[in-house]
Order: structure tokens, then C-alpha cells, then sequence
């Protein structure tokens, strides 16, 4: 499997554990939230490394200033799941962190789309490199 293939496989597994992370809150189904929750980390943080992978192999510099907007989005973005996790955690034991941690997710779930259509763009954009690596 090449990285391109991983990172695709990666990408979809994580957008559908994501939307049974959405699913499962709205259900508040807490039994298969947690889990979904942890499998969707594990699978977002093994996308982005394919993800770094994948770029090493393409131009991401000819591919403009949507580059360093990706890019500032897509760590901006990983670092903001904190918040969710924190107010969910706060949210098991008190029901007033129940709709700020409801905001906070949607934010990320929103924040999450936009860095996969930045990431797309970016690497639509950006050439392959040639085999020298130049």
C-alpha cells in the first residue's frame, strides 16, 4: 500500500468513526462514545501521519499560499481537541458542561471539515516532486 492509499484509507476510516462520534453524542450514548471517541484519535493520528508521509512526496510549496493556511489550520485544529476531551470529561459529572461541550464539539467537527477541504486543495495543488526529490 502506498502513503497516498493509507492516507486515503486513513481519512475515511477517520471521517466515518467521526460521524459515529457525532451519532453516539447525540444519543447521548455514553457506552459507545467513549470508545468511538478514542478510536477516532487513534485513527486521525495515524492520517496524519500518512498525511506528512504523502506531502513528502509532493510540491507543497508551488502550491501557494494554501499551504501555510492548511497547514496553521490542520495544527491549530489537533490542538483544539483539547477542549472538547476536557469538557466531556467535565461534562460525566455535572450536566452544565453537557452544552459546552456540545458547542465546543460542533466547533471542531466544523474545524475538522475545513482542514480536509484545505488538505485537499493543498494537495491537489501541490505537483509531485520529481524522483530527485526536487
Amino acid at each position: 500500500m502506498t502513503d497516498a492509499q493509507a492516507f486515503l484509507a486513513g481519512l475515511v476510516t477517520t471521517v466515518a468513526l467521526l460521524g459515529g462520534v457525532i451519532v453516539s453524542g447525540l444519543r447521548e450514548a455514553r457506552r459507545a462514545h467513549i470508545p468511538l471517541v478514542l478510536c477516532f484519535f487513534a485513527s486521525l493520528a495515524l492520517t496524519i501521519y500518512y498525511a506528512e508521509r504523502m506531502g513528502r512526496a509532493l510540491d507543497l510549496e508551488a502550491a501557494g499560499w494554501i499551504t501555510p493556511v492548511h497547514l496553521g489550520l490542520a495544527k491549530g485544529t489537533t490542538v483544539a481537541y483539547v477542549l472538547p476531551v476536557a469538557t466531556g470529561f467535565l461534562a460525566l459529572s455535572s450536566e452544565r458542561w453537557k452544552a459546552r461541550h456540545k458547542v465546543l464539539a460542533w466547533l471542531l467537527v466544523a474545524l475538522t471539515l475545513l482542514t480536509v477541504g484545505t488538505g485537499a486543495w493543498m494537495a491537489l495543488s501541490a505537483p509531485p516532486l520529481d524522483p530527485a526529490g526536487r
